[in-house]
């Protein structure tokens, strides 16, 4: 059993290391796709009628108080670099006051000795943490019992269960029965003690599929939309099937813009809680995503970059220009607070 346990531990920490090798060195964006956020504009207010040091960035997201309306997306965890790059983030979303998701854990709850890589509560005390296990698990043995494991391993205060469903398909040892998968989603999202939310990996959730969702019980949706990294072009790297390397090709496109899928979702629903993520590069993309209907703005691969780099302080920059930018579209249409922004009037659609 103990030999199993270590065989499985080295085939997680292959996969995980070299998920961040491929996304850090390799290009991995879709083509032909973006995140559609360019399709829209603010229209400049040239006497906005308030002070740029009075603009407030605080925000709530559930029951939660935050000092920004920004999110540090799921992207690692489970080898000793992921770790690393997990304590950067969580210092940084700490410093800046923003929340932070976690990478599928679901090797942590299966082998406790890789619970400490996404073990961050004390870098991280005082934002929201989001645990993360992917939604197909709950056909391969985990239920109630895994997921509360994994929030407790955390000291988390919500749940994320990622679909990824094409990730899976192209991915060497992948999990692909998911079958029947919404009323287990349901079990959990009605059962578990904090809340439980949705998130796509890359590729969008659409209307149908947010209806569906809430209808389950699911408390917040993160559409992680098409437009930033594609799994599937990850998964092709690390593929040794020519078929579905080349196969990968034809997917280059394949996915829901971010822009459509906010608005998709918040069109079935005004009030679910809602996060924007999948391809935003600066903070008047996460203006945007707000503007059109979104709680919080999540930044995933390009944090990467900084995560891993020794001198913490390059990520602190990058998340102070990310306010800074979202700070001063918020000061070109005159929006003093996240609410007036949320019901601005002018964001449009380019002709």
């Amino acid at each position: 059993m103990l030999d199993k346990l270590d065989h499985s531990k080295d085939l997680t920490e292959k996969r995980k290391t070299e998920h961040i090798h491929i996304s850090l060195n390799e290009d991995v964006e879709g083509k032909n796709i973006t995140t559609g956020l360019e399709e829209y504009r603010f229209v400049s207010n040239a006497l906005p009628e308030l002070s740029f040091d009075e603009i407030s960035l605080s925000a709530a997201f559930l029951d939660k108080k935050l000092r920004t309306p920004f999110l540090i997306s799921s992207m690692t965890g489970g080898t000793e670099t992921a770790y690393k790059i997990n304590r950067n983030l969580a210092m940084a979303a700490q410093e800046k006051g923003w929340a932070i998701g976690l990478g599928s854990m679901r090797a942590a709850v299966e082998n406790e000795d890789l619970g400490f890589t996404f073990q961050v509560r004390k870098w991280a005390p005082d934002v929201p943490i989001i645990a993360n296990i992917g939604a197909v698990q709950l056909n391969y043995d985990f239920g109630l019992a895994q997921c509360k494991k994994a929030v407790e391993m955390a000291e988390a205060d919500f749940l994320v269960l990622h679909l990824n469903t094409l990730q899976e398909v192209f991915q060497p040892e992948g999990d692909t029965n998911f079958s029947n998968l919404l009323s287990k989603i349901e079990k959990i999202s009605r059962s578990l003690h904090v809340p439980v939310g949705v998130k796509e990996v890359g590729m969008g959730i659409d209307q149908e599929t947010a209806e569906r969702l809430i209808s389950a019980g699911v408390q917040f949706i993160d559409v992680a939309g098409a437009g930033g990294t594609s799994w599937i072009q990850v998964e092709s790297f690390r593929s040794k099937d020519d078929i579905r390397k080349e196969a990968a090709k034809a997917f280059l496109d394949w996915g829901i813009p971010t822009a459509e899928s906010i608005v998709a979702v918040r069109n079935e629903n005004k009030n679910i809680p809602l996060v924007a993520s999948g391809g935003l590069k600066h903070g008047v993309d996460a203006a945007k995503s707000i503007a059109l209907g979104a709680n919080l703005a999540g930044f995933g691969r390009l944090l990467l970059h900084s995560a891993v780099e020794k001198d913490a302080d390059a990520l602190l920059v990058q998340l102070e220009r990310i306010e800074f930018e979202f700070k001063a579209a918020m000061f070109g249409i005159g929006a003093e607070s996240i609410e007036e922004l949320a019901k601005t009037k002018r964001l449009v659609k380019k002709s």
